[in-house]
């Protein structure tokens, strides 16, 4: 195989049949792949795949519900991805969120039951309040207890649903963002995001726990449930 060197670039060149349906063989599954280089010396080098550009440079991955990458739709707040919090069901995180701006029981029930972008639409028109309450206890809109109820529910949507949980795990190491045309007052993007990798890592940590002690997978149920309760 020959070197040639050019600016910013190294091509490499098969010459022989051998060399070409090695190549052909080999070049399919490292589309995009970062390689670093160890500095080699006069005789040669190696090149070490890193694996896919996005992971290996920790791309961010902003989740969206009209992101064109589907593997992350399932972490959004508007995904479908039923969860129990506090003995009520709900269809999504945006149904539980957007079902706080009404007082009355039923229409959180009905809200409740929502997703996707008609549930981010159902409380349109609704007067906004400085305080709301949620289970006899008084919040400030946007304040620490209304966060505090996010992050309880996103736990309880990630310990219950098995799809949500594989796809922000999946996410790896890479920074989640949150950047929409209008930003939230109440649940700002840099705070959405901030929850969603505070989950992922506790989860990753759960998940090493029971690798080191196999003992342990039979608890796994019972702390993925007490996720939903406790706070860090």
């Amino acid at each position: 195989m020959r070197a040639i060197f050019k600016e910013g670039q190294l091509i490499l060149v098969t010459e022989t049949d051998a060399e070409r349906e090695a190549f052909a063989a080999w070049r399919p599954d490292r589309k995009d792949h970062v390689f670093w280089f160890d500095g080699g010396s006069e005789r040669g080098c190696a090149l070490h795949d890193l694996g896919p550009r996005e992971d290996a440079c920790r791309e961010p991955i902003n989740v969206t519900y009209e992101s064109r990458d589907e593997r992350w739709l399932p972490i959004s707040n508007l995904a479908l991805t039923p969860f129990e919090m506090r003995g009520r069901r709900y269809a999504s995180i945006e149904g539980f969120w957007q079902g706080l701006k009404f007082a009355g029981d039923a229409d959180r029930e009905r809200i409740a039951a929502l997703h996707g972008p008609e549930a981010k639409s159902a409380a349109h028109g609704q007067p906004k309040c400085d305080s709301f309450v949620f289970d006899g206890q008084a919040c400030a809109s946007g304040g620490p207890a209304h966060h505090g109820l996010m992050l309880q529910a996103c736990r309880a949507k990630f310990a219950q649903h098995a799809g949500a949980r594989e796809a922000l795990l999946a996410s790896g190491d890479r920074p989640l963002i949150h950047r929409v045309r209008r930003d939230s007052k109440t649940i700002p993007g840099a705070l959405m995001a901030d929850i969603w990798m505070r989950i992922r890592a506790k989860m990753r940590r759960t998940e090493i726990e029971e690798e080191e002690t196999p003992e342990a997978a039979d608890g796994a149920a019972t702390r993925f449930s007490q996720i939903t309760t406790k706070s860090d």
